[in-house]
């Protein structure tokens, strides 16, 4: 399938072709001069540019340019704080023009809830980021696009692995009990899953971050929205463009662990004569390739844009990776002397995955370093010659990552299409569908060799897993403008269905003949007709039907009104609550239109007002419901016996999020800085968790109830500045910085309670199962880290805690424990930077967070000589490696300032010169290298802040760096760009 599909799209390319000669053999030269339209000075470097192609050129220092381009072709000059024109080329071959001074960075165009605007009517906080500010080099998923960009939202993946996915939290935690991730909306399809979009076919992201901007998408956006752009044709000449790079993936940092040499010193620690590098030996160097082929074009009535993209990305870990094939086509059709236009999107994607083991990284860290990976003993021979020992919580870290197989294939298809009619110029309908289905199969195995995995224990382990999700959606709009003398308004109404489903089975099955089958022949396991094998299924939907509509109020450009609201029903709500109003409001004054003030070329002030809100992340929950609860022994046979799972809820509502926000968006200095202010405050009630309740008169333990109330609160701040804008020499730099504050005002409804004080996880085994980590407190801030606090060493090698109850020695309670630190980091920021000299480019950009904390787990587990002389284990030695200490006891000491400033990426580019009359429009050269340094005091794998337990997927604590992180990596690759 993937060659056949490769093959059209080259007999494609090499038809149109022809096409291209032909039209190139019609150009002729033109020249021209741009100016100034008050000064008549000739303006340097501005672009002009053949609408509909990447052919063009940049004036001289006088305000010269030439170009090749046909009297069909149409010129697009445009330069910063200038207004953008187009002249069609017609029978001319010299062109002079003026450029008139504009605001640009307030007359950009946003894409928003439901439709455009103008930056300069947008009264809301919204940041769009354009393909050109995207982050560069490899970037495999599309959230990699905006890291560190946006001001208040944070993407973070602790660690390298390839096939784990990134957290997105806007404006800090919206909520503790259900999804806390923004909504994304891809071409207008809500709920779009990130994954059916390549990076190279995104063509902006628009991030809507205050409630009065997201209420227009009522339940489900409590955490923001990532509206997602991709790129479409254009009319004019077909453009055909390639995008190929290969890149080599280092491991960038792991934790410092003793040397076999400096293990052999250590009091009583076992020799076994090897001298291995087990870090070294579970990595190897990722070679990835990625290709992306597109073409374009159209003419008055048709534009079109049809791209293939390849992905082969190599992990650093052994069999970790994925290859992964998508294919888009954006088609727009105009009928009806243009009063109809008919927009169709489909894009599908094929991802296969070599997941590998993280568990292969955590025991390498762990092992014995005189440990040999393999041994011709006798006891070693059962595992393949693998050297397994018989101690608590080792294995082979090399056997773990070469002998289990875990496989997965993804596949996703998004379709979509849009009908436009305008009936006026001012009064418009359009009616959109759309459906995206998502299937995800995994199929692991361990063999009877691996003694990780279970496989050696059941005689051979298989598991097959499927899961599929449904999503349709149907809209109608109707949109109204009008000028009224000064006011220009915007009337928008419509209709919203949208249905999920949802299936998927679970086998595992054990005892096989052979291990040749793998994950292939589950149904040759004995386990099946021995009654030990596992088989389960599941089916759920749910709907949501609303009704919205805004209006939008402009007068005189100066003062600014935006009234919305979402009628909105849920079948995931209980009887009692099955409909919501989610309002807004914001307005703003255009300050530089009533004041003249020095150096201000464009000032917004605004104020907003948002309700959203978050459903239940699961469906049937305000339901009794019932579920299978084992077999009991009835009339000589087992028979299966079912029993509560859920409580009925009839009142269960969803999570309320009131959002307060001001804002001031500025140009200055000769338009050469803009940017943008926002304070904000959310106050999130009614948050869906689950709550203990009695037995009887309930049948189950849990409800999920509505309870509590959080606040969050911040500061957001993002400016540009074009320092320099010559003919050959261009500097652009950018920052944007964010702070975050958080408090738990309640956790109590009535006379239920989460809590007031609550405990989240612990350190696990070996030995500290008890300890409490994360401390969750009404009227105290999320986050809280948790635990005793270290005071020196005890004689006999253990930690000695501080008593800080003053009872005169540490108790081993919470009265002599205390808050370590906060999960949550105080400021994140990011800094851009962008030169051009002549035809070489070089950006680069860093990003922080500076004020969280982490547990580190490796020191609270290795760093001492317990494990070593207990159990073996190796020693984690850090700068605060103390060989004093003989037990591993977590504390204070194990709990790290994680503040980071990380050169992202750094990319430097050449741009071919390309003559006139030449097929290929562009060719661009790059080398790029993502996380080459990073400046932090940590002693882990990764100082990332940690948004939930990554063992237990828990939002209600973060702070955590588990044992089986994924290493860093560092990122250098080569690629180039060609336009024909």
């Amino acid at each position: 399938m993937k060659k056949q599909l490769w093959n059209f799209m080259f007999l494609l390319f090499f038809l149109l072709s022809f096409s291209l000669g032909s039209a190139i053999a019609q150009q002729g030269q033109i020249t021209g001069r741009i100016t100034d339209s008050d000064s008549g000075e000739g303006i340097p470097g501005v672009s002009v540019l053949v609408k509909g192609t990447t052919r063009g050129t940049i004036t001289d220092i006088d305000g010269n340019f030439s170009i090749m381009a046909s009297s069909a072709d149409v010129l697009v000059i445009s330069f910063i704080g200038y207004q953008t024109i187009e002249e069609v080329v017609g029978n001319r071959s010299v062109i002079n023009l003026n450029l008139s001074q504009s605001v640009q960075a307030l007359n950009e165009i946003i894409v928003v809830g439901y439709g455009t605007q103008e930056r300069k009517e947008i009264t809301s906080a919204v940041t769009s980021v354009k393909a050109e500010n995207f982050n560069q080099g490899t970037v495999n998923d599309p959230r990699q696009l905006l890291q560190g960009k946006v001001a208040g939202l944070n993407i973070a993946r602790p660690g390298g692995n390839p096939n784990r996915g990134f957290n997105m939290r806007l404006r800090g935690i919206s909520s503790i009990g259900e999804n806390a991730e923004p909504l994304v909306v891809i071409d207008g399809v809500i709920g779009g899953s990130l994954s059916t979009v390549d990076p190279n076919d995104i063509e902006s992201i628009d991030v809507l971050k205050d409630g009065s901007a997201a209420a227009i998408y009522g339940t489900r956006g409590s955490a923001g929205v990532i509206l997602v752009t991709t790129k479409s044709g254009r009319s004019g000449r077909t453009v055909v463009e390639y995008n190929g790079s290969a890149a080599v993936e280092n491991v960038a940092r792991t934790i410092r662990v003793m040397t076999a040499d400096e293990y052999r010193q250590v009091p009583n620690a076992v020799d076994l004569g090897g001298n291995t590098n087990w870090l070294e030996e579970v990595t190897r160097t990722g070679v990835s390739h990625v290709h992306n082929l597109s073409l374009g074009g159209g003419n008055a009535s048709t534009a079109y844009r049809v791209s293939v993209n390849s992905r082969n990305v190599e992990g650093v870990g052994i069999n970790s990776g994925f290859n992964q094939l998508n294919a888009r086509l954006n088609l727009t059709q105009r009928a009806l002397k243009d009063k109809a236009i008919f927009t169709t999107n489909i894009s599908t994607t094929t991802v296969d995955r070599r997941f590998g083991n993280e568990n292969s990284f955590r025991y390498a860290i762990v092992s014995n370093p005189t440990v040999p990976v393999r041994s011709q003993l006798p006891q070693d021979a059962p595992f393949g010659g693998y050297t397994e020992r018989d101690i608590f919580d080792w294995f082979n870290p090399v056997s773990i990552a070469e002998q289990n197989i875990a496989d997965g294939r993804d596949n996703r298809i998004l379709a979509s299409i849009r009908g436009e009619y305008n009936f006026t110029s001012k009064l418009s309908a359009a009616v959109f569908y759309a459906t995206q289905r998502e299937t995800d199969w995994r199929g692991f195995y361990s063999p009877k060799t691996a003694k990780f995995g279970g496989g050696f224990g059941r005689n051979g382990l298989a598991t097959i897993q499927n899961d599929e999700r449904l999503n349709e959606l149907f809209e109608t709009t109707v949109n109204y403008n009008t000028d009224l003398g000064k006011v220009n308004m915007a009337l928008l109404g419509g209709y919203s269905f949208q249905e999920f489903f949802n299936q998927g089975n679970y086998m595992q099955a054990g005892d096989f003949l052979t291990d040749a089958f793998t994950y292939n022949n589950i149904g040759a396991a004995l386990d099946f007709a021995n009654g030990l094998a596992d088989v389960r299924s599941y089916a759920n939907q749910n709907r949501l039907v609303a009704f919205f509509g805004r209006a939008n109020f402009n007068y005189s450009d100066t003062y600014l009104l935006s009234i919305s609201a979402r009628y909105e029903g849920s079948s995931r709500f209980g009887a009692n609550n099955k409909w919501g109003l989610f309002p807004a409001v914001s307005a703003g004054v255009n300050i530089a239109n009533l004041v003249d003030i020095t150096g201000v070329s464009a000032m917004k002030f605004r104020a907003s007002y948002g309700r959203t809100g978050t459903q239940p992340g699961e469906s049937y929950l305000s339901l009794l419901r019932f579920g299978r609860q084992g077999n009991f022994f009835y009339n000589g046979q087992f028979v299966p016996s079912y029993g509560p799972v859920s409580n009925p809820n009839p009142d269960l509502a969803w999570e309320t999020k009131d959002e307060y926000n001001i804002g001031l968006d500025f140009v200055v200095f000769n338009n050469k800085i803009d940017g943008a202010i926002d304070y904000y405050t959310r106050v999130t009630t009614g948050m869906l968790l689950p709550i203990n309740v009695p037995v009887p008169p309930n049948l189950f333990p849990q409800t999920v109830l509505n309870i509590g109330e959080m606040l969050n609160s911040g500061l957001e701040f993002m400016v540009n500045y074009n320092a320099i804008q010559k003919t050959n020499f261009r500097w652009s730099t950018g920052l944007n910085f964010s702070t975050l504050r958080t408090n738990l005002r309640s956790l109590s409804a009535g006379n239920l309670s989460f809590g007031e004080v609550n405990y989240r996880s612990n350190f696990g085994s070996p030995g500290q199962n008890l300890t409490q980590l994360i401390r969750i407190q009404e009227n105290g801030p999320l986050g809280q880290i948790w635990g005793p606090v270290f005071d020196g060493v005890n004689d006999d090698g253990s930690p000695r805690m501080k008593d800080l109850n003053g009872s005169g020695g540490y108790c081993n309670c919470n009265e002599d424990r205390t808050q370590l630190g906060t999960a949550y980091p105080k400021f994140n920021f990011g800094i851009n930077n962008t030169f051009s000299y002549k035809q070489w480019d070089l950006n680069f950009f860093f990003r922080g967070s500076i004020g969280h904390y982490l547990i580190n787990s490796y020191r609270g587990f290795y760093e001492n000589l317990e494990g070593t002389t207990v159990q073996n284990y190796n020693v984690v030695k850090t700068k605060y490696y103390d060989p004093r200490i003989t037990k591993a006891e977590y504390n204070s000491s194990h709990v790290e300032k994680a503040d980071f400033v990380l050169l992202d990426n750094a990319t430097l580019g050449y741009n071919f010169l390309v003559g006139p009359g030449k097929n290929v429009t562009r060719l661009r050269a790059f080398l790029s290298v993502q996380n080459p340094i990073m400046f932090t005091g940590y002693q882990g794998v990764d100082p990332e802040v940690r948004y939930l337990d990554s063992e237990t997927n828990d939002p209600l604590a973060p702070g955590i760096e588990r044992r089986a992180t994924y290493f860093t990596t560092t990122i250098t690759t080569f690629g180039f760009n060609i336009s024909f």
